[in-house]
């Protein structure tokens, strides 16, 4: 079994992209024929994206840092059953376009294969 670090790395690193909105970042992280899904309630409605490859789901991503801003970032908890790695965070995630803050709860699941993630899920829902 590969070290649970890397995994940690991966997910990590996702996420300091994700704040600085590095989209490149965030981009060289996943594998090109990876599966890409985000379900979560926002403040009036469900959204669901569920897309597979990079170039089904670097358009999300691009979207992701162009209208979202997350403030006020922190890791709860980060644990890895390889080669899954889930992730429990909360931040307040800022609307560019309505220009409204939530605070927000958020769970990732990623599938690593040690470089690159093959497959990521994200929860989320206000708090």
């Amino acid at each position: 079994m590969p070290d649970p670090s890397a995994a940690h790395k991966i997910i990590k690193s996702l996420h300091t992209a994700r704040i600085s909105g590095d989209l490149p970042g965030m981009v060289r992280l996943f594998s090109e024929k990876g599966q890409f899904q985000i379900l979560g309630a926002s403040a009036d409605k469900p959204i669901a994206i569920q897309t597979v490859d990079i170039v089904g789901f670097k358009p999300w991503l691009a979207m992701l840092v162009k209208v979202f801003r997350v403030n006020n970032y922190e890791l709860l908890t980060l644990t890895t059953e390889w080669p899954r790695v889930v992730a429990h965070w909360r931040a307040d995630i800022y609307s560019k376009v309505t220009g409204v803050s939530v605070a927000t709860e958020l769970v990732d699941i990623a599938e690593v294969d040690g470089e690159r993630i093959l497959s990521y899920t994200e929860f989320f829902a206000p708090r």
